[in-house]
C-alpha cells in the first residue's frame, strides 16, 4: 500500500489524482490532503478517503472545517505551516505537489528533506526554484516524477536512453482555442472565449494559460529544468489533436513518442505506480476514429507570452520568477474583467524590462520578487 499526501485535492489534478486512488483502493491511500478555501468540498473527501489531516490554506477555513467534520479523526491544520508538516509526514512515501503558483516551492524542499518522492504537477515549482530544487532532490536520492501530460511523456520518451544522445525535446501543444488566430482577432477575445479550450479539462488559470501559450513557456522552463537541457534544445510542435504528448528526437534522428487520449488520469496514475503500469480500461486511442495526426508551428509574435517565456529562461536567475508571477496577477486581473487578452503578455513584457536580475535567488529572494512584480503590475492597472 502506498500512502500520499496530496496538496491541492480540490483542485482538476487534485480530483483526478483522488479517482486513481479510487481506482486502486488496494494499492493507494491518502495519509493527507490540503486545498486553498473549498471547505464543501475537503469535507466531502475527507469523509470518502479518509486521511489523518487535513489542511485548508486560511485559519478561518480551517475552523469551518474542524466544525464540519468534528464527528471524524483528522486532524485539521491551516497555512504554509501545515502545508510543510503534512509534507514531512513519515508515514508518507510521495507528495503530489497539485497546488497552483509558487506556495508549492517550501512544501516540497520539506518533502525532499523528508525524503519522499515528488508527483510534480505544480510547475512554477521547477520554474522559479528549479536551481534549488533539482539539485536537492539529487542530495536527498529522492524522484521527481512529472505529472504535466508533456512532461510525463518526454520522462517515458527517456526509458532506458542515455540523456547525453538528447538531440531535441519536442514538446507539443494544442494551440488553444486561439491557433491560427491574428492579434487582431485577439483584441476582442473575451473570458469565456478564453476558457473554452477544444481537448482539456482544466482550472481556469491553466485553461487561459494555454489560450495565451504562456503555459506551454512555463512547460518549457520545466522541462529544461527536469532533463537537463537549455532552451535551445526544446521545441515546441503544435499538435492540435493533442494524442501525441510529447516526443524525443534523438542524435541519430530516431524520435520516440509517448501518444494517448488527453486525460490527466494517464501520466497521474503513471507518477503513483513507476516503474510499473496498471491497467486503465477507459483510455485508449482509436487511430481509426483519429484517422489523422497534424502538426504546426506556434507563431511567436502572435503568442508573444511563448517568445517571452525563452527569454526569461535564457536569462535565467530570479526573471523566470518575474515571468511566472506577472502572469498569475495578469491572468487573475483578466478573470476579474479588469484588463484585455492582450493586455497579459504586454504586462508580462513590462515587468521583466523593468527587472534586475538576481542571479541565483533564494527561496526568500524568489518570494520577494514575486511580490515585487505583483506590487509593479497593479501600478500599471
Amino acid at each position: 500500500m502506498k500512502k500520499i499526501v496530496l496538496l491541492g485535492s480540490t483542485g482538476s489534478i487534485g480530483t483526478q489524482t483522488l479517482e486513481v486512488v479510487s481506482s486502486y483502493p488496494e494499492k493507494l491511500s491518502v495519509v493527507a490532503l490540503a486545498a486553498g478555501s473549498n471547505v464543501e468540498k475537503m469535507e466531502q473527501q475527507i469523509r470518502q478517503y479518509r486521511p489523518s489531516y487535513a489542511v485548508m490554506w486560511t485559519e478561518e477555513a480551517a475552523r469551518e472545517l474542524r466544525t464540519r467534520v468534528a464527528d471524524t479523526d483528522v486532524k485539521v491544520l491551516s497555512g504554509m505551516d501545515g502545508l510543510i508538516e503534512i509534507s514531512s509526514l513519515p508515514e508518507a512515501e510521495v507528495v503530489v505537489t497539485a497546488i497552483v503558483g509558487m506556495i508549492g516551492i517550501r512544501p516540497t524542499i520539506a518533502a525532499i528533506k523528508a525524503g519522499k518522492d515528488i508527483a510534480l504537477a505544480n510547475k512554477e515549482t521547477l520554474v522559479t526554484a528549479g536551481h534549488i530544487i533539482m539539485p536537492l532532490a539529487k542530495e536527498y536520492g529522492v524522484q521527481i516524477l512529472p505529472v504535466d501530460s508533456e512532461h510525463s511523456a518526454i520522462f517515458q520518451s527517456l526509458n532506458g536512453e542515455p540523456k547525453d544522445k538528447i538531440s531535441k525535446i519536442l514538446l507539443t501543444a494544442s494551440g488553444g482555442p486561439f491557433r491560427g488566430w491574428t492579434r487582431e482577432q485577439m483584441e476582442k477575445v473575451q473570458v469565456e472565449d478564453a476558457l473554452k479550450h477544444p481537448n482539456w479539462a482544466m482550472g481556469r488559470k491553466i485553461t487561459i494559460d494555454s489560450a495565451t501559450m504562456v503555459n506551454k513557456g512555463l512547460e518549457v522552463m520545466e522541462a529544461g529544468w527536469l532533463f537537463g537541457v537549455t532552451a535551445d534544445k526544446i521545441k515546441v510542435v503544435v499538435q492540435p489533436q493533442s494524442i501525441i504528448h510529447s516526443m524525443v528526437e534523438y542524435v541519430d534522428g530516431a524520435v520516440m513518442a509517448q501518444l494517448g487520449v488527453p486525460d490527466m488520469k494517464l501520466p497521474i496514475q503513471y507518477a503513483l505506480f513507476y516503474p510499473d503500469r496498471l491497467p486503465m480500461n477507459d483510455n485508449k486511442v482509436d487511430f481509426f476514429a483519429l484517422r489523422e495526426i497534424t502538426f504546426e508551428e506556434p507563431d511567436p509574435e502572435v503568442f508573444v507570452g511563448l517568445k517571452l517565456a525563452y527569454e526569461a529562461f535564457r536569462i535565467g536567475g530570479s526573471m523566470p520568477t518575474v515571468f511566472n508571477a506577472a502572469n498569475e496577477k495578469a491572468v487573475s486581473l483578466f478573470l476579474d474583467r479588469k484588463i484585455g487578452f492582450l493586455d497579459i503578455p504586454r504586462l508580462i513584457e513590462e515587468s521583466m524590462r523593468q527587472h534586475n536580475v538576481i542571479s541565483h535567488p533564494t527561496v526568500e529572494q524568489i518570494l520577494e520578487t514575486e511580490a515585487s512584480c505583483y506590487e509593479f503590475i497593479e501600478s500599471r492597472c
